[in-house]
């Protein structure tokens, strides 16, 4: 359902699909720029993902229905939801020792400039409990959408612009024993530059 809805609103390139194992636990890490990411990977990984995600997003009143459908993970900052991070990061890791694949934005938040800001050390805490291996992916083609912060809050206005070029490429899986934030985020901001290529950094 939701491969086939992402392919209405757009038109998709992915590259790198087989870099997901077939089998076993993996984490995918991924920039962050709209709303609608965690379904644009969803509707481009070839299993079935489980996705950790700002609880804000989450609660989306026009997407909330498929977050839930498709398991997403949400999570707060403790300041807000004491208590939140810990259960959030205990889900992930009972997906993970279940041999799921989880999905991580490690900026922690959409982006409000179209680049990629520093990765947060939620990476390292899921890391550290479940030593997997890491699937750097990057999207391009959703800055400037309906359902990213270009043109002010996202969600804010209806959309204008439809079909637009997407492209999610995922790189080579890294060792859990490699897979430091600044590796990581270095591979995602090359797979990023690759993919502006074909999109026109839309």
């Amino acid at each position: 359902m939701v491969f086939g809805l992402i392919h209405i609103l757009y038109r998709l390139r992915f590259r790198g699909r087989s870099h997901i194992p077939r089998h076993g636990a993996a984490l995918v890490v991924c920039n962050h720029v709209s709303f609608v990411d965690a379904l644009v990977i969803g509707g481009g990984c070839p299993r079935p993902v489980r996705f950790m995600m700002d609880k804000p997003i989450y609660e989306s009143k026009y997407l909330n229905w498929l977050f839930r459908m498709v398991g997403a993970i949400p999570v707060e900052s403790d300041r807000r939801d004491p208590g939140n991070v810990r259960r959030a990061l205990d889900e992930v890791s009972r997906a993970l020792r279940r041999g799921d694949v989880v999905m991580l934005f490690p900026e922690g938040r959409l982006t409000t400039s179209g680049e990629i800001n520093t990765f947060r050390r939620g990476l390292d805490l899921i890391l550290t409990r479940d030593p997997v291996p890491v699937i750097p992916a990057a999207m391009s083609g959703l800055w400037g959408s309906w359902t990213s912060h270009r043109h002010g809050r996202a969600l804010s206005r209806w959309p204008r612009r439809f079909r637009a070029q997407v492209a999610l490429y995922f790189g080579e899986p890294v060792a859990p024993e490699l897979a430091t934030r600044q590796l990581l985020e270095s591979k995602v901001r090359e797979l990023k530059a690759e993919a502006d290529q074909w999109t026109g950094n839309q």
